[in-house]
């Protein structure tokens, strides 16, 4: 087709919302994953959904593939144009559409990030829980069902959602759900289009449920022999009732990685991290009583904090953990999540863990272990190809064995583009009714094509 229609496209929403730069074109090729970039014709900015309509219009009638683009902090490729065409990124699209307090929601463009959402919300005592880690954009974590360290309590993007306002690609504009907090109204459109990842429309409106900020929070923090005996630990607490807000394992050669990286002195051991929130009474309780229960247990290094500072100081292990890996020199890293029934988490955890040492790699095993999610990060050198063939042979056997045990082969990473050789394993017929789904929204197959199946 050649070039000329992005000349065409500049005209129709003007220049200054085209970009062909070479810096733009590099930044919407990759996101965090580890998969390689590949760059688009074009970025558009568009400032409403009336634009965004135009744009899905121009493409279509040129079928011109898209994608949107939202933070770029996606962990499977979700960002990358594998076919080229238009990279849509929404950071002009970043308003707060309505807030409504005293119905406990809100309506926000997809460019406003989680930090700046909550910076919008705070004022009123209400906040947004949803935390992937990174300040990833609202829209890029509906398309993926984000969730993240406090999804034992809150769940995932999912579980948060109550309308969406979504440009399909014939050009039709819908509303997915309501602002009422339940219906039973019709098929259920939100959990639709939350998780798919821009493959059956492109996000412009989520309306969104809010929550109390907790008037009090307590972090913890002990540690135990085996990775096997922190996720037992982990079931325990869930099992006794107690609504934590935070469950986190890290093993014991993630502290030892984040104690070079940061020059800390955590103790190296496999650690259970623990943040407990309510009213101060409760709060108080819950961290006494799962302090205990950790003692019975056999656990060591029980530390607990209620002070800001304090609090984020318990953290650090955890909230540094990626950076100490994958800033190793000469070094690359690859990732995976899976999530499995919590009676199976423990032995997950083991086994992930003896995949890693049996194969001689620096790796590390970590996550949410409240809602049975969690992830390894290895690190490999990319100059000797026998190591990263380790590492991806380690991340497949251990996504097989998390489908055999009954679990998913991403509890909140997505699909994209690493995780498309399990959907049928995982899926078997139902797989046949997503694409069905794909077929009658896209039939072209231009919104973010190469995505969840081919």
């Amino acid at each position: 087709m050649g070039t000329a229609w992005i000349e065409n496209l500049k005209e129709m929403i003007g220049s200054e919302r085209v970009s062909t730069s070479e810096g733009e074109l590099f930044r919407h090729s990759k996101d965090e994953s580890f998969h390689p970039p590949v760059q688009p014709e074009t970025v558009v900015f568009p400032e409403s959904t009336q634009m965004v309509k135009d744009i899905v219009d121009f493409v279509r009638e040129r079928n011109l593939p898209i994608t949107p683009y939202g933070a770029g902090s996606g962990l499977d490729g979700q960002a990358i144009p594998v076919s080229r065409g238009v990279s849509m990124n929404f950071d002009r699209m970043k308003k707060v559409i309505s807030f409504t307090p005293e119905d406990l929601s809100v309506t926000v463009q997809p460019g406003i990030t989680r930090l700046e959402l909550n910076r919008e919300i705070n004022r009123q005592g209400l906040y947004f829980p949803i935390d992937p880690g990174a300040d990833a954009s609202i829209g890029g974590m509906a398309a993926t069902n984000a969730s993240g360290t406090t999804a034992v309590r809150y769940g995932s993007m999912r579980d948060q959602v109550l309308n969406l306002e979504v440009v399909l690609a014939d050009g039709r504009i819908i509303r997915t759900g309501s602002a009422a907090k339940k219906s039973s109204s019709g098929y259920h459109l939100n959990g639709l289009f939350t998780g798919s990842e821009g493959t059956l429309g492109i996000i412009t409106e989520i309306t969104l449920k809010l929550h109390g900020i907790p008037e009090h929070t307590i972090a913890a923090r002990c540690t135990f022999d085996t990775p096997k005996h922190c996720a037992a630990a982990a079931q325990a607490v869930l099992t006794s009732g107690i609504p934590v807000l935070r469950i986190e394992l890290v093993d014991a050669p993630s502290i030892k990685q984040v104690n070079a990286y940061g020059d800390y002195h955590f103790p190296e051991q496999h650690s259970l991290f623990f943040e407990f929130a309510g009213t101060q009474t409760s709060a108080e309780e819950e961290a006494s009583f799962v302090e205990e229960l950790m003692a019975d247990m056999g656990c060591g290094n029980w530390e607990r904090a209620s002070g800001s500072i304090e609090r984020a100081e318990i953290w650090k292990a955890r909230h540094e953990l990626a950076y100490a890996f994958r800033h190793m020199k000469g070094k690359e890293v690859v990732g995976s999540d899976v999530c499995v029934p919590l009676s199976k988490l423990a032995d997950m955890v083991d086994f992930a863990r003896g995949q890693i040492e049996a194969s001689g790699l620096l790796g590390s095993v970590f996550g949410h272990v409240g809602d049975g999610n969690f992830h390894t990060i290895i690190v490999y050198d990319p100059k000797i190809p026998e190591e990263k063939q380790a590492s991806e042979t380690i991340n497949e056997q251990l996504i097989l064995k998390a489908i055999e045990a009954g679990g998913t082969c991403t509890g909140e990473h997505g699909v994209g583009l690493g995780k498309i050789k399990y959907q049928e394993m995982e899926h078997g017929e139902a797989l046949e009714v997503m694409k069905s789904f794909k077929e009658l929204l896209d039939p072209g197959k231009l919104l973010n094509p190469g995505k969840i199946f081919i």
